[in-house]
């Protein structure tokens, strides 16, 4: 059984994280007519912006880094605050996609929901292969903006 654990993220995993969210693109990617440089050059780019977005945006929010059998696999970016927890983003290395890691890792953000009464909330691409597995786990689309989905998670017995 592997070990699926959590770690907040240091200044030494800035190549990591750009590797997850290279891999966050791929499909993107391998559709434009540009040199790896080129490639390369846009990712790092959209990549900083990105974070520079969650920090300003979310100051609060926790960002750590996915473990699989003390390997770094992903990245988890989560908002905690009443009455709910707001997935800011999980992503994972395109290798350990399909292996049950996300679905344990959203588990134990459905358990502290849970146990704290609140709602958990995601955006995720309406085109996102995960998008099955948050329906598989009880996300209901409740919103729309442009390609994005606004999904949520309510544990039982709470008010609509």
């Amino acid at each position: 059984m592997t070990s699926i654990t959590l770690r907040d993220v240091v200044a030494d995993d800035e190549a990591f994280l750009l590797e997850v969210y290279a891999s966050s693109r791929e499909q993107e990617m391998a559709l434009v007519p540009w040199t790896d440089d080129q490639r390369k050059a846009f990712l790092r780019m959209q990549a900083q912006a990105q974070d520079t977005y969650y920090r300003a945006q979310f100051p609060s929010a926790t960002h750590q880094i996915i473990l699989a059998d003390d390997v770094a696999v992903g990245r988890l970016y989560v908002l905690r605050r009443d009455p709910e927890i707001s997935i800011l983003d999980i992503t994972l290395l395109t290798q350990y996609r399909g292996q049950g890691i996300g679905g344990t890792v959203l588990r134990d953000i459905l358990s502290e929901a849970r146990a704290g009464g609140k709602t958990v909330s995601i955006y995720v691409e309406s085109y996102n292969r995960s998008r099955g597995l948050f329906e598989r786990m009880g996300f209901t689309r409740i919103g729309e903006e442009g390609i994005n989905y606004l999904l949520e998670w309510r544990p039982a017995n709470s008010p609509q």
